[in-house]
């Protein structure tokens, strides 16, 4: 199913890797759009698969995140926070970029790379005077030599800690605070083993509720609550260099948790993230906020607080407006709604195909509409005989979950989680916040899909998304970078 337009026009980002060096992303120093007194320093702690709502701030009782539930309380938490992609590196790669994922190229999918023709924040701070770091997980996975970068796209990597010791202390800092965790794998019963309330842990309405999916939930909760700690010792050392006030902290995930009908899909479970950010006395504290954000909005956000001219190639929008008014709930009217989707996360489909499985949604207070464009594909991957070696449903990370509803067959559980889903979704997030019940085929809600799709469709459109538009649809096409990931390691993935 493709979509074309052929008034648009060409987008730059289908050219692909361009024999560019670094000199012009990261050289002359640029110019400087405000006149801040003092530049804040930027403190961006992303974690690896780390989902809505799993936060003590977002509701949930079990879990327990109290650097994140501070920051909240100390400046604001985002209701309704979504990737552009529910994929490492596409996410990443807007968040980098501020772009949405489909305008990246290659870098649309997992494990690719990111063209250095595209803006970097990174780099336009470092042009402007700020001293960059990051530390573990940041961007990727992928080969960023191969889109020209001579350097990792988020500057000189050291442990945080590092970092403040060896810094400039006359220049801002952005430093970019990762994490391999929640990523699996985990180890097994570490969650009831730590103290974990298993048998109070919310099971969401498409996974059977049972011992062993709440065991393999608190696992999971076991690396989110290490995370939390080691975004709070990061805070520490900034409270102990007297810089805690002029630094912007943001805390969240690059997609939702690795679950099946979690990571790589389009419901919330999958592409809605934890949110909160704080900068001092700046930010009037403990505000939650309806207003629908895109990692595509971060750049332009540390890009518009640094003072540094946001490039007209960002499809994002600064928050800095939002975050300094002194209102909460839905601040800018104009956002009531998200736009996201993905291409191929794994080679998951029948060998010896390496496409993906693209659709795209939008998310709007009481709907959600998701548009799969081949639904002839299966959305988590074939069962057998996948070209990416995990083979079984590759898409979808091996756990006790995924085990338990792989050998449940004939139940609503492994359809909603391993099959097809036909060409368009519609849901009710109100009556359904889990989103099992698709309304696309009722005529009661034809006229909304209509509405939605329009919304929607035009949006592509104008950010000039290939499938539709006229330029080439390369992400079926252009090479998987990685292995299968089975069998990590933590010591391997740190």
């Amino acid at each position: 199913m493709r979509i074309v337009n052929v008034a648009m026009a060409i987008c730059a980002s289908c050219v692909i890797f361009p024999q560019i060096t670094l000199a012009t992303a990261s050289g002359d120093p640029l110019p400087l759009s405000g006149s801040a007194l003092q530049r804040p320093n930027i403190l961006f702690c992303l974690a690896d698969d780390w989902g809505w709502p799993h936060a003590g701030a977002y509701g949930d009782t079990v879990v327990k995140t109290p650097t994140f539930d501070r920051i909240a309380q100390d400046g604001v938490i985002f209701e309704n926070a979504f990737i552009s992609s529910p994929s490492c590196t596409p996410s990443r790669n807007a968040l980098v970029t501020g772009q949405q994922f489909y305008r990246l190229g290659w870098g649309a999918n997992l494990h690719s790379t990111l063209n250095v023709k595209h803006p970097n924040f990174m780099f336009r701070l470092r042009g402007a005077g700020y001293q960059i770091g990051q530390w573990r997980k940041a961007w990727g996975p992928g080969k960023h030599e191969l889109g020209g970068y001579t350097e990792h796209p988020c500057g000189p990597g050291s442990t945080f800690t590092a970092f403040m010791a060896e810094r400039d202390p006359s220049k801002p800092f952005c430093f970019w605070f990762g994490s391999s965790d929640p990523h699996r794998g985990y180890v097994n019963g570490s969650g009831k083993k730590s103290g974990i309330r298993v048998e109070e842990i919310h099971v969401p309405a498409f996974y059977p509720d049972s011992d062993e999916i709440r065991s393999d939930i608190a696992d999971y909760y076991v690396e989110v609550q290490r995370w939390d700690s080691d975004v709070g010792a990061a805070i520490k050392r900034l409270e102990e260099a007297g810089e805690l006030d002029n630094t912007i902290v943001v805390m969240t995930g690059d997609h939702g948790f690795p679950f099946p009908r979690g990571k790589g899909n389009l419901y919330d479970w999958g592409s809605r993230v934890p949110l909160a950010i704080r900068w001092g006395e700046n930010i009037k504290p403990g505000r939650r906020l309806t207003d629908f954000v895109s990692f595509t909005d971060m750049a332009p956000t540390f890009l518009d607080a640094a003072g540094v001219d946001t490039p007209k190639e960002m499809t994002g929008e600064s928050l800095l407006g939002i975050l300094t008014s002194d209102q909460e709930g839905r601040v800018d009217k104009k956002r009531d709604a998200v736009v996201y989707g993905r291409e191929r996360h794994t080679p998951a489909q029948k060998k010896p195909s390496i496409a993906g499985f693209p659709a795209r949604a939008i998310r709007t207070d009481k709907w959600l509409l998701i548009l799969n464009l081949e639904p002839d594909r299966w959305p988590a991957g074939v069962e057998t005989g996948a070209t990416h070696r995990m083979n079984t449903y590759s898409d979808c990370d091996d756990g006790p979950t995924k085990r338990i509803i792989m050998a449940e067959k004939d139940t609503i559980f492994y359809a909603w989680s391993f099959g097809k889903r036909g060409d368009t979704e519609l849901y009710d997030n109100e009556k359904d916040p889990d989103q099992v019940n698709n309304l696309a085929g009722k005529p009661e809600y034809a006229e909304t899909v209509k509405t939605l799709r329009q919304r929607l469709v035009t949006y592509l459109e104008k950010t000039n998304d290939p499938r539709f538009t006229d330029q080439p649809v390369i992400f079926d096409k252009v090479p998987y970078l990685g292995g299968a990931q089975k069998g990590r390691s933590k010591k391997q993935r740190k």
